[in-house]
């Protein structure tokens, strides 16, 4: 399989030129980088040339390498039943440089695109309905980044007295209580809120 994905990638080095940027085969799985620019022209290719025919498109996904300049990678990944391979494409892109949509070539890339640029703010030009799709109409931020704090920015409950859900800064009250860090394997020296029900010995125990 290995021989054959080497073929294909020098095919493809020689078909599309400059649009390839570099390819390696790894883990079973031919890799090729493209300028962002041409990802449009490169599935097209892919889809339609006879030595490909990699009609399926699985998925679309982002990676963030946040001490890059480009930050972020789309990588697309595509199956070819013809020829019972898959390939995974690359491209490098930040969160100012929109990334060409492929809707027209893949359709089924819609609601990926809409989820890489919810949950890393990656921007993808004349995608008809570039939205949030995964996080809710008020959310701040975007989750998937690795500079995105863990707590997030906003907490959501339901308002009973509103009627409604409403969005209130992170509170992290956990920051203001003692934690006595003992084994869990053995009780604490002190009496556990509840405990005080049990009989205690006179020592702070629960018997």
């Amino acid at each position: 399989m290995d021989e054959a994905l080497v073929e294909l990638g020098e095919y493809l080095s020689d078909k599309l030129g400059d649009k390839v940027l570099g390819w390696e085969v790894a883990y079973g799985e031919l890799t090729i980088r493209v300028d962002r620019e041409t990802i449009g022209a490169t599935l097209r290719f892919l889809r339609d040339d006879a030595q490909c025919l990699f009609s399926c498109f699985i998925d679309l996904a982002g990676v963030d390498y946040p001490e890059r300049t480009n930050r972020f990678d789309v990588v697309y990944h595509l199956l070819s039943p013809r020829q019972n391979a898959r390939i995974r494409v690359k491209l490098e892109t930040n969160d100012s440089m929109p990334v060409p949509s492929v809707i027209d070539v893949f359709p089924a890339a819609n609601w990926f695109e809409r989820e890489a640029y919810d949950l890393y703010g990656i921007l993808f030009a004349e995608h008809p309905d570039l939205r949030r799709i995964l996080t809710d109409y008020g959310f701040q931020g975007h989750p998937m980044r690795k500079d995105f704090p863990l707590t997030g920015f906003v907490e959501v409950r339901y308002d009973d007295e509103q009627k409604r859900v409403v969005y209130e800064p992170v509170k992290l009250t956990q920051e203001f209580r003692s934690f006595d860090f003992i084994s869990p394997w053995e009780q604490p020296e002190y009496l556990l809120p509840g405990d005080e029900k049990a009989e205690d010995g006179g020592n702070g125990k629960a018997e």
